[in-house]
Protein backbone atom coordinates (compact mmCIF):
# COMPACT_ATOMS: atom_id res chain seq x y z
CA UNK A 1 0.00 0.00 0.00
CA UNK A 2 1.22 3.69 -0.82
CA UNK A 3 0.04 7.07 -0.34
CA UNK A 4 0.76 9.88 -2.93
CA UNK A 5 1.16 13.89 -1.41
CA UNK A 6 1.53 16.73 -3.67
CA UNK A 7 3.04 19.60 -1.34
CA UNK A 8 4.57 23.24 -2.56
CA UNK A 9 7.39 22.29 -3.56
CA UNK A 10 8.13 18.25 -3.53
CA UNK A 11 6.04 15.07 -4.08
CA UNK A 12 5.44 12.68 -1.43
CA UNK A 13 5.26 8.83 -1.53
CA UNK A 14 4.83 6.73 1.34
CA UNK A 15 5.30 3.37 0.90
CA UNK A 16 3.81 1.32 3.70
CA UNK A 17 4.79 -2.90 4.54
CA UNK A 18 1.69 -4.68 4.87
CA UNK A 19 3.10 -8.10 3.42
CA UNK A 20 3.56 -10.66 6.59
CA UNK A 21 4.97 -10.34 9.23
CA UNK A 22 7.89 -9.02 10.67
CA UNK A 23 6.29 -5.66 9.34
CA UNK A 24 9.19 -2.60 8.35
CA UNK A 25 8.95 1.02 8.83
CA UNK A 26 7.19 3.23 6.29
CA UNK A 27 9.59 4.66 3.82
CA UNK A 28 8.83 8.06 3.02
CA UNK A 29 10.27 9.41 -0.69
CA UNK A 30 10.50 12.96 -1.04
CA UNK A 31 10.95 14.23 -4.68
CA UNK A 32 11.83 17.57 -4.90
CA UNK A 33 12.92 19.68 -8.07
CA UNK A 34 17.17 18.78 -7.76
CA UNK A 35 17.03 15.76 -5.77
CA UNK A 36 15.10 12.73 -4.19
CA UNK A 37 15.39 11.76 -0.44
CA UNK A 38 14.32 8.17 1.29
CA UNK A 39 13.89 8.24 4.61
CA UNK A 40 13.01 5.56 7.02
CA UNK A 41 12.48 5.44 11.11
CA UNK A 42 14.81 3.13 12.18
CA UNK A 43 13.81 2.00 15.90
CA UNK A 44 16.91 0.43 16.58
CA UNK A 45 18.48 3.90 17.16
CA UNK A 46 15.01 5.81 17.18
CA UNK A 47 16.45 8.16 14.55
CA UNK A 48 15.05 8.81 10.96
CA UNK A 49 17.54 7.56 8.30
CA UNK A 50 17.92 9.49 5.36
CA UNK A 51 19.45 9.46 1.63
CA UNK A 52 20.04 12.05 -0.56
CA UNK A 53 20.13 10.92 -4.31
CA UNK A 54 20.89 13.37 -6.97
CA UNK A 55 18.35 13.78 -10.34
CA UNK A 56 21.42 11.70 -12.38
CA UNK A 57 21.62 9.01 -9.73
CA UNK A 58 17.55 8.38 -9.56
CA UNK A 59 17.69 8.29 -13.78
CA UNK A 60 20.64 5.74 -13.14
CA UNK A 61 18.60 3.60 -10.17
CA UNK A 62 16.06 3.55 -12.92
CA UNK A 63 17.91 2.55 -15.51
CA UNK A 64 19.83 -0.11 -13.70
CA UNK A 65 16.17 -1.89 -12.62
CA UNK A 66 15.82 -3.11 -16.19
CA UNK A 67 19.52 -4.05 -17.08
CA UNK A 68 21.12 -7.23 -16.52
CA UNK A 69 24.64 -6.96 -14.24
CA UNK A 70 27.36 -5.05 -15.49
CA UNK A 71 28.53 -1.51 -15.31
CA UNK A 72 27.45 1.30 -17.94
CA UNK A 73 27.53 4.54 -17.91
CA UNK A 74 24.29 6.34 -19.68
CA UNK A 75 24.57 9.25 -22.14
CA UNK A 76 23.88 12.29 -21.26
CA UNK A 77 20.54 13.66 -22.51
CA UNK A 78 22.11 16.72 -23.21
CA UNK A 79 24.56 15.15 -25.29
CA UNK A 80 24.39 16.00 -29.50
CA UNK A 81 24.38 12.58 -30.92
CA UNK A 82 23.69 13.35 -34.19
CA UNK A 83 26.37 13.55 -37.07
Amino acid sequence: MFSIEHEFDSTIVTLVDDSDSPLKEDVVINAFEECITVEQYDPRTDQVQRITLSMAQVRDLGAALNLPEGVYALASALEDTSE
